[in-house]
């Protein structure tokens, strides 16, 4: 799922003092989500939950109890702790894989005491307003997790 140009619709790098298995296990850990993955826009955290099995469904969800599913997928790739990908829908799209857009988490270290985190989200050329939407929220979502992984508290509280 790449554009016309075969560049990605969407890629993020950071490098954090972490280990490829820290970094793993906040992107799979449901309560360490919980800390870190907040919606500055919503003001609530937001959990994955999946069993992270290839050909899984997963459920982007709000933390607060309310149930509201806002974004599903299947997962397509579970590597630990190098890689994790996913298909990405809103959920009244779930059924229109032409409308699937695709994120992939890739974890290599890369010096002492340093990973890179490259975040993809391919297949969005089609969906401006979904890329204008992940564009200003991987950037708040990933510095929390780096400030989580580094710190044990993430910039956002969750609400």
């Amino acid at each position: 799922m790449t554009n016309p140009d075969n560049k990605p619709s969407y890629v993020y790098v950071t490098y954090i003092a972490t280990t490829p298995e820290k970094a793993w296990q906040a992107l799979v850990d449901t309560e360490a989500m919980r800390a870190w993955w907040v919606d500055p826009a919503a003001g609530c955290a937001r959990i994955n939950v999946s069993d992270w099995k290839p050909g899984s469904r997963w459920e982007h969800t709000r933390a607060d109890g309310s149930g509201i599913v806002d974004i599903v997928g299947k997962v397509l790739e579970n590597a630990p702790p190098r890689r994790l990908a996913f298909t990405w829908a809103r959920p009244p799209e779930e059924a229109d894989a032409s409308k699937h857009s695709t994120v992939a988490f890739d974890i290599e270290p890369y010096s002492d005491g340093l990973v890179r985190l490259t975040v993809t989200h391919d297949g969005l050329q089609d969906d401006p307003k979904m890329l204008e939407g992940i564009s200003g929220g991987w950037p708040k979502v990933l510095s929390n997790l780096k400030t989580y992984l580094e710190t044990g508290r993430a910039l956002a509280a969750a609400h």
